[in-house]
């Protein structure tokens, strides 16, 4: 089973009814595979639930993962070793690191630089998916 990683480029593609950002989260769904989505990245592509359905719609086959304190700091931390700035690309990343511990992981993201830095600095063998 490979478990998915959802970034903010990721939930803009569902909100915008991207089809094969759809068909990717409802295969990895109907498979009973983990989707995760950090908190923080829901905060970056919400704007008005009641105007984006599509994105109520994809959340409901999510696992949300909230931003603690500790997730928070290794963030800030991945952020100095990797001379980046966008600590939620780095929420992101950490969030792909501990999923890969349990098996196969892709990641859907609109930055694909950015978070192939982060994982290489992690050491994290992910599958990134353009989005």
């Amino acid at each position: 089973m490979t478990a998915l990683v959802l970034d903010a480029g990721a939930l803009i593609a569902l909100d915008r009814d991207d089809r094969s950002t759809w068909a990717m989260l409802r295969i990895a769904a109907d498979a009973g595979e983990n989707v995760h989505v950090p908190t923080a990245v829901i905060a970056q592509a919400w704007r008005d639930g009641r105007r984006q359905v599509l994105l109520v719609r994809a959340l409901r086959h999510c696992h949300e993962m909230p931003l603690d304190g500790r997730l928070a700091r290794a963030a800030g931390l991945l952020c100095g070793q990797a001379s980046t700035s966008d600590v939620i690309d780095a929420v992101v990343a950490l969030t792909a690191a501990g999923a890969s511990r349990r098996g196969d992981v892709a990641v859907l993201t609109s930055d694909r630089a950015d978070l192939q830095q982060l994982l290489s600095v992690l050491d994290v063998s992910a599958r990134i998916v353009e989005v």
